[in-house]
Formats: structure tokens, sequence, C-alpha cells
């Protein structure tokens, strides 16, 4: 089996989790996106099939972090009007210049449920030769975009209607019930999906402090 090598991209979090304003200030957001990105690399890394993660992001808590957690990491490369996919598309060209024709998995940065048997699932279900996606919890976005092909561009096309966007790419949305892979966090409603399905330490230790009492009593799995 081809090992997989994963690229997330983070922007400042200062700046990250506006939909949440309602509930948190600009600094419990920026802890709550490191807490959550903490918890993404941590069940990202315990899958024996992934070979590394390169973490594009401009912010220097996030890069110390992922540094923190083995990951390798890259400086966010001037982006335009698209500095997520710029991100994205930098880093796997980074992973090729040192791994040569890698396997490639883009892969969200806040999925505080992820549990790494998901993760593992799909790269072991998705076919090699094609691209393939994981469609977000919305139906609309993407939780992650995976390459078995070392030959063939990543092409992310995150943003809004990701999930068009990339099938309209050639990518096939794959099947499976992976309920924390596919939530992300953007809003209220997100926030309160992945805590009945139960996040990570560091995401549950941060609601913690911030007077959020967990909603789960035993591991649901069946949300999203």
């Amino acid at each position: 089996m081809h090992t997989v090598h994963a690229v997330m991209a983070v922007k400042h979090i200062d700046r990250a989790k506006s939909r949440l304003a309602s509930l948190l200030s600009v600094e419990q957001r920026a802890q709550l996106v490191l807490a959550m990105f903490t918890d993404t690399v941590v069940a990202a890394t315990a899958v024996p099939a992934l070979s590394s993660l390169t973490v594009v992001t401009p912010d220097p808590l996030i890069a110390a972090r992922a540094r923190e957690l083995g990951a390798h990491v890259i400086d966010e490369p001037a982006a335009g009007a698209d500095p997520l996919n710029t991100a994205l598309a930098a880093g796997a060209a980074d992973v090729r210049d040192r791994h040569g024709p890698a396997h490639l998995l883009a892969l969200q940065a806040d999925l505080p449920a992820l549990r790494a048997s998901e993760l593992a699932d799909v790269l072991t279900v998705a076919a090699v030769g094609a691209r393939s996606v994981v469609i977000d919890h919305t139906g609309t976005g993407t939780a992650a975009l995976l390459v078995r092909d070392g030959a063939a561009s990543l092409l992310p096309r995150f943003g809004a209607d990701s999930a068009r966007a990339h099938r309209d790419a050639g990518a096939v949305a794959l099947s499976g019930h992976w309920p924390g892979l596919r939530c992300d966090v953007d809003t209220p409603e997100d926030l309160d999906v992945v805590r009945v399905l139960g996040v990570g330490e560091f995401t549950e230790s941060t609601l913690r402090d911030f007077g959020f009492s967990s909603h789960r009593s035993d591991p649901v799995r069946t949300v999203c």
C-alpha cells in the first residue's frame, strides 16, 4: 500500500472563526483554533499509513505547535485572492520536492472530533490512481481531498461549494461513516455537533476553560 503525505493550511488564528463571535471573544476563538488544530494533528499522525504532515501557515503559534507534534512547517506564500488553495498547492509541491512522487492528502485543520480510525479507513477505500473527496456534514464543503497518484496534481478547490468544485475537477466522492472527519467547525451549530460526537482532549479542555460543559455522557458516533 502506498503511503500518503498530508498537507494542512492554517491562517492567522486571531482572524479565524468569525462566525463564532456570538459565543467567543477574539482571544477565545484563537485558543479554540489552536486546540482544534492540535486534536486534528494528533488524530491524523496516529494513522500508520500517513507518512508525514506538512503545515502551511503564517501564524507563529500554529507553526510552533505543529513542530512540537512532529510536522514539517512552511511559511504561507503570497496568495492574492485565494490564500487557502494557494497554500495547499504550495504544501503539496513542497512534499513532492522532499519525498518525490508522493500520494497527497489535503485535510481541514478544524476537525476536533476526528478519529484516527476514520482517516485510516478513508486511506484504505480511496482508489489508487484516482482523486477522491470526503464531503463535509453540510453536503457542500470538503473535509479532505485525496490524490492516490504520485504524478497527479492536488488541484485544491476549497471554498464556497467546494464539494461540487472538487467533483467537477474529477474527484470521486467517498462514502463512509466518518462523522468526526466530516464535521469541521465554523458555526455555533457545528460546535454543538462535535461536542456531541466527542472532541479531542485539547478542545475539550479549552471549551471547559470557557465554561462549556460536555454534551456527551457516552461516545455517541452517529451524528453527521
